[in-house]
């Protein structure tokens, strides 16, 4: 089986069904596991460099409204010598990767019986009917119904762990400029470890919010998690958030509930570790292991001298 992904998700699927050796071709973007795919040719590109532009200056080349499918490059001479079998994609988010109807369009030019499969996950149901849909094509039917029961139950794990607890509210932040709640599985990653969302419902593809709906939200917990962006990259950019007129006075803030999560491993791609996901926010919310221990890497609070920054600029 020679296999191309063209989405980071895909990606962690396919790691997760134990055939990373499959792999052929994948994305610019596909860093898990890193010892698996660092050797696996790139077929992809952008012109966008993430490391130097701000929050706002990427969210105006995208286009604002997830429409940037155009943003990204696919290699058709690399991936026709690549030679694959099949050839994984989607149609969730035309500003995360290369579209399904781009795809759809190359393979169709390629000498090769090739075939195109796209996810479109919306739930966390989704998510992990798509490791199975994935594994039935590849050929792991009956292995990829295993791990996603092996899921479902670290998740009915959390939800044992944290039942009966008081039900933080919680604000997802997706994106910094303009602000954007985390839609999709992200709620139900919230509702799994013990918290109520706000501003989002289970499945909900969403648009950009007013920072006066959040103030009226009095969130308890905010969890910042931009699409794409580590932790530090998050807070090299803090001041968007904290800069903002009455920050130090939400709820949140005041009682040290920010966090900031890493985003593009845990929450904003639609694979098998956003059960980890809910693992971490059962920690976050409540202070409850279930799985290995939550890492600084993956979950850490605002630094108290960026949520009272605020304050202290008015103060002077």
């Amino acid at each position: 089986m020679r296999i191309v992904s063209l989405l980071p998700a895909a990606t962690d699927i396919v790691a997760e069904l134990g055939l990373s050796a499959a792999l052929v071709g994948r994305t610019h973007e596909c860093d898990w596991p890193p010892a698996d795919v660092v050797s696996v040719p790139v077929v992809t590109g952008t012109g966008l460099d993430q490391d130097r532009l701000t929050s706002r200056e990427i969210s105006d080349a995208v286009g604002g409204a997830h429409t940037g499918s155009s943003l990204y490059t696919l290699d058709t001479d690399a991936l026709a010598a690549l030679k694959p079998e099949v050839v994984l994609t989607q149609d969730l988010c035309k500003a995360c990767a290369v579209s399904y109807e781009r795809v759809s369009d190359t393979v169709r030019l390629l000498d090769a019986d090739t075939r195109v499969l796209s996810l479109e996950p919306r739930t966390l149901d989704d998510v992990l009917d798509c490791l199975v849909t994935v594994g039935d094509v590849l050929g792991v039917g009956e292995y990829a119904e295993q791990r996603r029961t092996e899921l479902n139950g670290r998740l009915d794990n959390v939800r044992a762990a944290v039942a009966g607890r008081p039900r933080p509210r919680v604000v997802a932040i997706e994106w910094l400029e303009p602000l954007w709640p985390a839609g999709h599985w992200v709620p139900e990653q919230i509702t799994a470890a013990g918290g109520h969302p706000l501003l989002a419902s289970p499945g909900e593809h969403t648009e950009a919010m007013t920072w006066d709906a959040v103030r009226a939200a009095r969130p308890d917990v905010v969890l910042v998690l931009p699409c794409g962006f580590p932790p530090d990259r998050t807070l090299s950019e803090a001041h968007l958030l904290t800069r903002l007129p009455g920050w130090s006075d939400l709820p949140a803030v005041r009682s040290g509930q920010v966090w900031v999560l890493d985003g593009p491993s845990y929450f904003n791609r639609p694979g098998p570790r956003v059960v980890r996901g809910a693992e971490i926010l059962a920690h976050v919310l409540h202070r409850v292991r279930t799985g290995a221990p939550v890492t600084e890497a993956e979950a850490r609070p605002f630094p108290a001298a960026l949520r009272h920054e605020t304050a202290r600029t008015r103060s002077r």
